[in-house]
């Protein structure tokens, strides 16, 4: 069966020594941001009492990316990418340590500014080195294991992070994590990443300027290069339309399907179990990636998929829908991964990468503001039907704009 040659090559992936260190440090570090994810949304609450609290929290995460993405794609296209993700991982770790002692909101505000402003820089830079670590033909392995591995020890951390907090408090779970940053950093400095063309014309001075003209070469590429610049609009649509449905589930989960804060619980466990099994059974039945209804697809399925559930009830089926739900979320992404990895040259790719997190960032920001002021006007239920309406329409104009674009095998690094 196809799905077993699928599971013998996540095998080899992670057998692959050039791989790893980086596939385990993070899946470490995943474990880690998982109950530190949710630590902090009850630290935010103890000690504000407030929802809208922790909704600003939520909106901390989002600005660094804004303010620092294009100077961190500058940055991660010009220095040593190892030495980016080992001081982010390091920074990080004493940012998390600093939350066992924060006893006011504003620290803790502060803190998760600085925690996201550190992985503007680490996010991108993982996706631009994974290339140079495993062959080509292995991309869509490499970001499956790596996927579908962080969401099963997600589903494990999320399972044990209540009762370790409801019985010993938030300290272990920052202590867990920061441990877990330093055991990243520690697994990537046993990586032999290869340097880059402009990391080695980095070792002279710079004036801004240089910097400047990066920047701008940067955004350049992005306006001229088919791919590139089409991908742009679609994925601004589909942020647009998911930002609001994403954070707005569990009033739909409260509201709609009239369902208890358990019953929540278990409509996250239905995505995460299809985002698990997405790439799984992606890899066992399809061939070749390289297409555009696998990029854009996902986006119409899922649209569907957030009409579906505004309308029906049954709490079966809304446990079905968001399997399906979370099947093509995964789908999607390491998909996109993949396909950035290939097609965006080695030089381009921390610019290019922070271009689409500033961009996918700005227009989350904006629905999540839209869908927060609609929502107790017309319903989230509406808010459901507009979103899915518009991820529906992202994937078919996606499919419509580089319908006849031919993907190009991804050269060695």
């Amino acid at each position: 069966m196809r799905l077993w040659a699928v599971l013998r090559q996540y095998q080899r992936i992670i057998r692959n020594r050039s791989y790893f260190p980086l596939w385990l440090g993070q899946l470490v570090s995943s474990f880690g941001d998982t109950l530190n994810y949710i630590a902090l949304v009850v630290l935010v609450y103890r000690l504000s009492g407030s929802g809208l609290a922790v909704s600003f929290s939520v909106a901390l995460e989002i600005l660094p990316v804004l303010l620092l993405g294009p100077l961190a794609g500058v940055i991660i296209d010009r220095f040593s990418r190892k030495t980016i993700l080992i001081t982010t991982d390091v920074l990080r770790a004493g940012l998390v340590v600093l939350l066992i002692f924060a006893s006011q909101l504003w620290q803790v505000y502060a803190i998760i500014a600085c925690l996201t402003a550190a992985s503007v820089f680490f996010n991108p830079t993982v996706q631009a080195v994974i290339p140079g670590l495993v062959e080509p033909e292995a991309l869509l392995a490499a970001n499956s294991v790596s996927w579908s591995t962080a969401q099963l020890v997600q589903i494990v951390a999320s399972a044990l992070v209540g009762g370790l907090i409801a019985s010993i408090g938030t300290t272990p779970a920052f202590a867990i994590n920061a441990v877990s940053f330093i055991f990243s950093a520690f697994m990537i400095g046993r990586l032999t990443i290869p340097t880059h063309a402009r990391e080695r014309n980095a070792e002279s001075p710079q004036k801004p300027s240089t910097w400047l003209h990066d920047l701008r070469e940067g955004l350049i590429y992005a306006r001229q290069d088919y791919f590139i610049s089409r991908l742009m609009i679609v994925q601004a649509l589909a942020s647009l339309a998911v930002g609001a449905t994403s954070a707005l589930l569990i009033v739909l989960a409260q509201q709609h399907l009239r369902l208890p804060p358990e019953g929540f619980a278990w409509l996250l466990l239905a995505i995460g179990a299809g985002a698990l099994l997405g790439p799984i059974l992606f890899g066992s039945t399809v061939k070749n990636y390289r297409k555009t209804q696998y990029l854009f697809m996902p986006y119409v399925i899922r649209g569907i998929g957030d009409i579906l559930i505004a309308l029906l009830t049954p709490f079966p089926l809304a446990l079905l829908i968001l399997f399906i739900y979370g099947l093509n979320t995964s789908t999607g992404m390491v998909v996109y991964n993949s396909l950035m990895q290939g097609q965006v040259p080695e030089a381009m790719r921390g610019r290019v990468y922070t271009l689409m997190d500033v961009l996918w960032n700005l227009m989350q920001l904006l629905s999540l503001l839209a869908g927060g002021l609609l929502a107790d006007r017309v319903g989230v239920q509406v808010i459901y039907y507009v979103g899915g309406t518009m991820l529906v329409g992202a994937g078919l104009l996606g499919m419509l704009l580089l319908r006849n674009y031919d993907f190009q095998e991804p050269v060695p690094q």
